[in-house]
């Protein structure tokens, strides 16, 4: 038998399970390890981890809050964008009343100027028509005494005959054109 065959036939040993010793130098070795890992590390990794909890909740806490401050503030901007667009249509509903008011009022305003000037007008009219009637009366008056006089061959210088002539004269005419109308 060659020494090849005889070793395998005496390591009959399964290759997947290492000798007993290695594995009791690798236990301990891993024990040791695991021990000052669990001893200086872990506590530092829980530390950190702890402290991120913490700031991860605390800003979410903090977000939460800002979030519900930021809902008041947005109610309160709604509440008063709310006021100020009714203030405005009272404002300009107001504005309106007043417009129309401000209307009314000038044209009674002008209403009134005008009928004061109608009425001015009418009492000038009047007044210049009876300038003008006795201005007319006494033109008219002048010329039927000269041009009667003229007639007559003598002076018609009584003023009052005069004047109650052509006055009544000055009637009849007046009336024949009224009735004329």
């Amino acid at each position: 038998m060659s020494p090849l065959v005889q070793l395998a036939q005496e390591e009959v040993q399964n290759p997947l399970i290492p000798p007993i010793p290695e594995l009791v130098i690798g236990l301990l070795a891993f024990a040791i390890v695991f021990g000052f890992l669990a001893k200086k590390l872990l506590p530092n990794i829980n530390k950190v981890l702890d402290e991120r909890r913490e700031a991860i909740e605390g800003g979410i806490e903090k977000a939460e809050a800002a979030q519900i401050e930021a809902q008041s503030v947005l109610e309160q901007y709604k509440a008063q964008l709310a006021e100020a667009r009714h203030e405005a249509a009272r404002l300009r509903q107001e504005a309106q009343e007043q417009g129309a008011a401000i209307i009314a009022e000038m044209k009674a305003e002008g209403q009134r100027q005008r009928d004061e000037i109608i009425a001015a007008g009418h009492v000038q009219i009047e007044a210049d028509r009876k300038a003008a009637s006795s201005a007319l009366r006494q033109d008219v008056g002048q010329l039927a005494t000269d041009l009667a006089g003229k007639l007559v061959g003598e002076s018609l210088e009584d003023v009052a005959r005069q004047s109650r002539t052509i006055d009544r004269f000055l009637d009849e005419l007046e009336e024949k054109a009224e009735a004329a109308r």
